[in-house]
C-alpha cells in the first residue's frame, strides 16, 4: 500500500509541531488562583491562562490586615522550546530565571547569578494543592523557602 504524499506530509509536519510545542503549555495547571497555606486571607497567588507564548501572574502577602509583599510574574517563551520566569518583587527591578528542567509536574527556573533566590520552584500535587519554593545560597548557605498553596476560586476574598 502506498499512501498518499501530501497526506504524509501533513502528518510529518504534525509530528514535527508537536515536537517543538513550547512547554508553556503543560504549565495549564497553573491557571487560577492559588492561596497560601496558613497566611493571612488575602495572601494569594494568580495566573491567567497560557497564550501567545507567555503567563501572567501576581502574588500578595497580607500581614496584619496590610498588602506586605507583592510581586507581578511572567513565564515567557523567549524561543521555540524555551522559557524564562521574570519576577518582578515589591517593586524592585525584574530578575529572570531560565527554565532548568520541567515535567507534567514540576517546573525549575534558575539563574545562578541572581542574589536569592537562584532557582524557583511550581510543582502540582494532585489538581488543587501547588507547592512553590524558592531555594538558593544566602550568606554562603543554602537555604529554602517553601510556599505551600491550594486552589481556591478566583472570586473568593
Amino acid at each position: 500500500m502506498m499512501l498518499n504524499p501530501a497526506l504524509l506530509c501533513t502528518l510529518l509536519a504534525a509530528t514535527a509541531t508537536s515536537a517543538i510545542a513550547s512547554p508553556i503549555a503543560q504549565l495549564g495547571w497553573l491557571q487560577g488562583c492559588w492561596a497560601a497555606d496558613g497566611a493571612e486571607p488575602g495572601t494569594v497567588e494568580q495566573w491567567s491562562s497560557a497564550a501567545g507564548g507567555t503567563m501572567f501572574g501576581f502574588s500578595r502577602t497580607i500581614k496584619q490586615g496590610k498588602t506586605a509583599q507583592f510581586e507581578f510574574i511572567q513565564i515567557r517563551e523567549t524561543e521555540p522550546g524555551k522559557l524564562a520566569y521574570l519576577a518582578q518583587p515589591s517593586g524592585q527591578a525584574p530578575a529572570s530565571f531560565n527554565l532548568l528542567r520541567h515535567s507534567d509536574t514540576e517546573f525549575v527556573f534558575e539563574n545562578l547569578a541572581h542574589d536569592f533566590p537562584q532557582r524557583v520552584i511550581y510543582r502540582r500535587d494532585g489538581n488543587r494543592a501547588l507547592r512553590a519554593r524558592i531555594e538558593g545560597m544566602s550568606k554562603g548557605k543554602l537555604k529554602g523557602i517553601d510556599f505551600p498553596m491550594k486552589r481556591i476560586s478566583c472570586d473568593a476574598p
